[in-house]
């Protein structure tokens, strides 16, 4: 019995840092999550109005300061929630070790072993660090190191390479290196990094706040100068009327919005094993439309059972008995001996076992000796091997299972006399999700490849039998070049005898040919491949290599899993499109009215205050709501297009509106207070049309009442809600708060609201009817032109 490492001992080679590395992707601290959301462009011009307000003694406009200030708590708090989540799913998932030490069994963490230590591996085990085996054989599957499938026997005195894992056997092992020492740190020295997000959305966000950054400070300085050069305002309005003006050109919550919607998605998937270690993947998993899987760990569990045994001599129970006892005796287990015992059952009649033939990768066989019988089970050309004839007997009768079936075979030897007992039909086991899965890719139109190391013949009949398109089009990979990739990836399904090379460049030929690409995997062959993808997805009990590149890890190894991944990827994105088009719509007609203004002289209507009051309604509160939603559309091409499309034929009704108040007031001298009011009132108005617009469903969104039943509604009883609460608040602030934002009392202008409404729904509904006749004819051909995107 070994004693392993004493306490004092692995205390030593602590201090002296000889432990394995944490190799785990982390999660930014609270202090980074602090920081991120604390200091950011927005929040820097927000305090920068604020002072300017503060100092000009207008404090009831400081109102724009307390919603920054929320809308950082809500980001942070919602980050810090993710970040508790993740980080409890990241412990639950570690690798854990049993190591020997002070001469007891204990399970650690794999991040506790140090140098020397006394570990022991048993099948089914990943190697975790470099050892050398001290005592007991094992087949050792590298197929995560080498891309082969075909085990490697050790014995005392071999290395076990960390990244394989244990097929059969017992083994104990002296740890040999910790840390970057192990072979698997050194061959994937790359894989532990953040993996640059390659997101649409966040592409469009960065769009709008570096145009943003850009335009605000000088038409800020212009628009305070013009402001300030007209007759009767003071210096204190320019500068009230040019906070005004600027804030609303700044869509500071929208960014927040996403972060937030994308924290709760993460937190989501996290009930259901999901590990999600970058939460813009799970736009990129919901517009997929083309899937890779590998074979071993994703479509099958990576173990065997019978699927049938043909009893030669027409005795089963006999035959059962025999393997029974056999596999009773046996030391050593794997895959296929495991698969047997199960089906074989409990010994009936113990035979008297006089020697032992325990299996191994150069003979392939084992078996048991009874006296003068000798019982052996293994592949037919291993276990007759010498006896040609009875060879070339069950060859012809094995001929029609080949195809489907691995075929084995149990026989009896009396000296020179070979009676062949029966013949077993095994197949790989199919994980019970995967048919289901891959049916589900298959109705939402995404194409589903399958690439593995794996003999290619092998991997179609898997293909088959999980229901994938096109299993019959396959390819040997070890007979295509590099160069030829592109020319092969878009004709055939199934890829065989893939190296790790290979599968990174298919990922990229599929991306090249303009697919968004998923690809799953658990092993460090795939580790290249993975690191391409648009998204990667891991499995639990895959290499850690594999977890640290991918976005997505399945922490119960569950392939069930992706549906529900790419589910709340769609209702993230879709409800973020509709939410952005909120943010955007006072973003374009801010800017716009800035810019007009210039030449309109006359004051900017607005305070800052009205800008609050205004965004709380129109976007504040229902672009949370919305984005909270439930919403399984199919997700559209496009995000700054559609979000653009969406928002701006209702930005240009409200400068239509602004620009005739405007003009109205300096040909009727209308009250400047009275002005304001009508202002705030088109714009607030026209806000809540779109609302009510967004309450209208689309095309084949059914509504759910239950889970049974679904009615064909015009519009959505949740965001018709929404919109007629928010259009009641609107109404209370104006009718009942006037003495806050200053505004006239709308009982005293009732003639003007009500043709200003009049107006504003006119603008709103022409616009919206015109924008509707140019997205369909013109827009799209606008937003294809190569010159326009390079603008954007």
């Amino acid at each position: 019995m070994y004693k392993g490492l004493s306490s004092e001992e692995v205390k030593e080679r602590i201090e002296k840092g000889q432990v394995n590395l944490d190799s785990s992707v982390k999660t930014k601290s609270y202090g980074r999550i602090i920081c991120d959301n604390l200091f950011t462009l927005f929040n820097l011009l927000n305090l920068i109005f604020g002072i300017l307000i503060f100092a000009v003694g207008y404090y009831r406009n400081l109102t724009f300061i307390s919603i920054a200030v929320i809308n950082t708590l809500i980001s942070t708090i919602q980050e810090i929630r993710s970040k508790i989540v993740l980080d409890k799913l990241q412990f639950e998932s570690e690798t854990k070790a049993l190591v020997i030490r002070d001469g007891e069994e204990r399970e650690i963490s794999k991040n506790e072993i140090v140098l020397n230590d006394v570990i022991k591996y048993k099948i089914g085990n990943q190697i975790i660090v470099d050892s050398e085996i001290l005592e007991g054989e094992v087949e050792v599957n590298e197929s995560f190191i080498t891309g082969e499938s075909e085990s490697v026997h050790k014995k005392a005195g071999d290395t076990l390479l960390s990244g394989s894992f244990i097929v059969s056997g017992v083994v104990i092992c002296e740890v040999k290196h910790v840390g970057k020492d192990n072979y698997i740190e050194k061959i994937s020295s790359g894989a532990k990094y953040f993996k640059k997000a390659n997101s649409e959305i966040k592409t469009s966000l960065n769009k709008i706040i570096k145009f943003m950054s850009i335009a605000i400070i000088p038409i800020g300085i212009i628009f305070f100068i013009n402001q300030f050069g007209i007759q009767g305002n003071s210096i204190r309005m320019a500068v009230v009327n040019t906070v005004a003006a600027v804030i609303g050109m700044i869509p500071e919550g929208l960014v927040l919005l996403v972060s937030s919607v994308l924290a709760v998605a993460t937190i989501r998937l996290a009930r259901k094993k999901v590990l999600v270690q970058q939460s813009y993947c799970i736009e990129n998993l919901a517009r997929v439309d083309t899937i890779c899987f590998d074979k071993t760990g994703t479509l099958t569990e990576g173990s065997m059972k019978v699927e049938k045994i043909i009893s030669i001599n027409k005795d089963d129970e006999k035959n059962k008995n025999i393997l029974a006892n056999i596999l009773s005796n046996l030391e050593t287990e794997n895959i296929t001996s495991m698969a047997i015992k199960k089906f074989a059952g409990k010994v009936k009649k113990e035979l008297k076992v006089t020697k032992k033939i325990d299996f191994s990768s150069e003979k392939k066989i084992s078996g048991i000796e009874c006296g003068e019988s000798k019982y052996l089970i293994g592949a037919p050309e291993f276990v007759l091997k010498g006896h040609k004839e009875e060879l070339e007997k069950i060859k012809k009768l094995i001929s029609e299972y080949e195809e489907n079936y691995r075929v084995i075979i149990l026989s009896t030897f009396k000296g020179e006399n070979v009676e062949i007992n029966c013949i077993i039909l095994l197949s790989d086991v199919i994980r019970g999700e995967a048919k289901k899965t891959i049916q589900y890719f298959k109705d939402q139109g995404v194409d589903v490849k399958i690439i593995s190391g794996d003999n290619p013949v092998t991997v179609s009949k898997i293909a088959k039998r999980c229901g994938v398109d096109n299993y019959d089009k396959y390819i040997d990979m070890s007979e295509v070049k590099i160069r030829d990739i592109k020319k092969v990836v878009n004709e055939y399904t199934v890829f065989g005898r893939v190296s790790p090379m290979q599968k990174k460049e298919l990922i990229i030929a599929l991306k090249k040919a303009g697919h968004t690409v998923a690809m799953t995997g658990d092993g460090v062959n795939d580790v290249l491949a993975l690191k391409e993808a648009d998204c990667s997805i891991a499995m639990s009990n895959g290499a850690d290599a594999a977890k640290n590149v991918s976005e997505v890890v399945l922490l119960d190894s569950n392939f069930a899993s992706i549906p529900s991944i790419v589910l709340e990827g769609r209702r993230t994105i879709n409800n973020i499109e509709r939410s952005a088009s909120l943010f955007l719509v006072k973003t374009i007609y801010s800017s716009i009215m800035c810019v007009l203004f210039l030449f309109i002289r006359s004051p900017y209507p607005y305070i800052p205050v009205h800008v609050s009051l205004i965004s709380f309604v129109t976007i504040g509160v229902p672009s949370f709501m919305l984005a909270l939603e439930p919403n399984n559309e199919i997700v559209r091409k496009g995000f700054l297009r559609n979000v653009i499309r969406n928002s701006f034929p209702t930005a240009i009704a409200v400068i239509i509106m602004i620009v005739g108040l405007a003009l109205s007031y300096n040909w009727f001298q209308l009250d400047s207070v009275v002005y304001s009011t009508l202002c705030i009132c088109s714009t607030g108005w026209i806000g809540i049309l779109f609302l009510f617009k967004l309450s209208l469903r689309r095309k084949n969104e059914n509504i759910k009442i239950n889970k049974k039943i679904k009615i064909d509604l015009p519009f959505s009883p949740y965001r018709l809600f929404w919109a007629i609460l928010m259009l009641f608040v609107f109404w209370f602030a104006l009718d009942r708060m006037q003495w806050w934002f200053v505004t006239s009392n709308l009982r005293e202008i009732v003639q003007p609201i009500a043709i200003t409404l009049v107006c504003g729904t006119i603008a709103f509904i022409s616009t919206n009817l015109l924008g509707y006749y140019f997205n369909n004819h013109n827009l799209n051909r606008l937003f294809k032109n190569d010159l326009f995107k390079r603008k954007i």
